[in-house]
């Protein structure tokens, strides 16, 4: 059948003009006033700042706040995050002054699970969720408490001395030590805490507690306790050292210097120069205290070596989850924690076996567990800082620290002894640096893999749509 006169001029008209049904939908866009900027701005400072003091680094609390505003419709705004404030700006069109708002940034205290309830709040802002629910939602989290009692932090903080042991082999008698001596120090810094005493005497104090408690352990051999005649003192101060410098923020500190963070980088590190100082001293103040009642502790000639490897990865799994705890992580941040210490881990054997120095092996080490993280840490959901943390803190010097300073201590007039102590303590500085520079290096470059693979899945999600 051959077609209408009217069926042709449809088909000419179609071709000359656009059909209706194809026009795009119009939205009803928000006119933003001086009143309603101000509201947005406040919201996106308010999740800024606690971010930052949960433990976030500047770049992520920086993005953040750009992300909230412009989901709102606020763009571009300036942003100036330095170690104690946050300072943000935007100029609305035609107005004769920025808008700007300061707030001031008192204290780092991390909570991992408050910061991603924050994550989560960010992601279902950028998907529209209204402003009002977003500040309520915002003023609930800021109002949550710590997840966990101090008693609760304390055993966690015991355990992760605990760890440490496990790491090193210690028998059963050094295990319970260790884990007893390390609750002492933790109750020590908490009870200052509560009397407001700043943390860096904390510090000195849980240092000085540590040391005696490891200095009067050989005097269980009058026990007659077969394991009491293998206990290391060496193995407890440096389990208990690592516990105090678990919430130093030595990743966080090299990340702004990296990201160009001058000031949010030189205020962490000093903090991180401070209370590494405040430890140093205490435990100098120790080891003179029973050196002088004639317990004093010989300067060991070589090297803490590590136990079985089975017991470095039970220890490595074992740290990760008491640090998870301690910085307040839920359940699903503590399983992914323990997993991926164990595949750091499995970098620093990995590479020891190669060849690898400490320092070295350290900074791989450090680099498989930050990368796995940066990558793993968006699909499931948790902050990327939390896990990184977790991963690496098996890897920090406690003991070539706790060498270096007793060859301080008990070198006397022999400048041999005293020059092993000082290159020792030069050696744990390195493996420092090493954990910092590999766990930056495993952040950036799994930032791109991340942005890859989370552009594959909405790309998979909207072709299901």
């Amino acid at each position: 059948m051959s077609p209408t006169p009217a069926r042709w001029l449809s088909s000419l008209r179609r071709l000359v003009h656009s059909e209706e049904a194809l026009a795009p939908e119009t939205q009803l866009l928000t006119v933003i006033d001086g009143a309603l900027a101000t509201r947005i701005l406040d919201l996106a400072i308010r999740i800024g700042e606690t971010m930052l003091v949960v433990g976030a680094p500047a770049s992520d609390v920086t993005w953040t706040i750009v992300r909230v505003c412009r989901a709102y419709g606020l763009h571009p705004v300036h942003v100036d995050v330095t170690y104690n404030s946050i300072t943000i700006a935007h100029s609305l069109p035609g107005a004769a002054h920025p808008t700007t708002l300061l707030r001031v940034v008192r204290g780092s205290v991390p909570d991992h699970a408050k910061l991603q309830r924050l994550q989560a709040l960010v992601t279902d802002i950028a998907d529209g969720l209204d402003l009002d629910a977003a500040t309520s939602r915002c003023r609930a989290i800021r109002r949550l408490p710590f997840r966990y009692r101090p008693s609760a932090v304390i055993v966690a903080q015991a355990t992760l001395a605990l760890g440490v042991a496990i790491m090193f082999g210690a028998n059963w008698l050094a295990l319970v030590l260790s884990f007893v001596a390390a609750a002492l120090a933790a109750l020590t810094q908490h009870l200052l805490a509560r009397a407001s005493v700043p943390y860096f005497f904390a510090q000195i104090a849980g240092g000085f507690v540590l040391t005696v408690v490891a200095a009067l352990s050989p005097l269980l051999r009058y026990t007659g306790l077969d394991a009491a005649e293998t206990i290391r003192p060496s193995v407890i101060v440096a389990s208990g050292i690592v516990l105090m410098l678990a919430g130093l923020t030595v990743v966080g500190a090299a990340q702004d210097a990296i990201d160009g963070f001058a000031l949010t980088a030189t205020g962490r590190i000093l903090e991180l120069t401070t209370q590494t100082l405040g430890v140093v001293l205490g435990i100098l103040a120790g080891l003179e205290t029973v050196r002088v009642l004639g317990l004093g502790m010989s300067p060991p000639s070589m090297a803490l070596p590590l136990g079985p490897l089975p017991l470095q990865f039970t220890g490595a799994a074992v740290i990760a989850i008491a640090v998870a705890i301690y910085n307040g992580a839920g359940a699903r941040i503590v399983l992914v924690s323990a997993v991926l210490s164990l595949i750091a881990w499995v970098g620093y054997v990995a590479a020891t076996s190669i060849g690898f120095e400490v320092a070295a092996a350290s900074g791989v080490g450090a680099f498989v567990g930050s990368f796995v993280g940066i990558v793993v840490a968006y699909r499931l959901h948790v902050p990327s800082v939390a896990i990184t943390t977790a991963a690496i803190l098996p890897m920090v010097p406690g003991a070539p620290v706790f060498r270096g300073l007793l060859g301080i201590v008990e070198s006397g007039e022999d400048p041999a002894v005293l020059m092993t102590g000082v290159t020792t303590l030069v050696g744990a500085a390195t493996i420092g640096i090493a954990l910092a520079v590999g766990a930056s290096l495993g952040i950036y470059l799994g930032q791109p893999v991340r942005a890859t693979l989370s552009s594959v899945v909405r790309s998979r999600s909207r072709a299901r749509r």
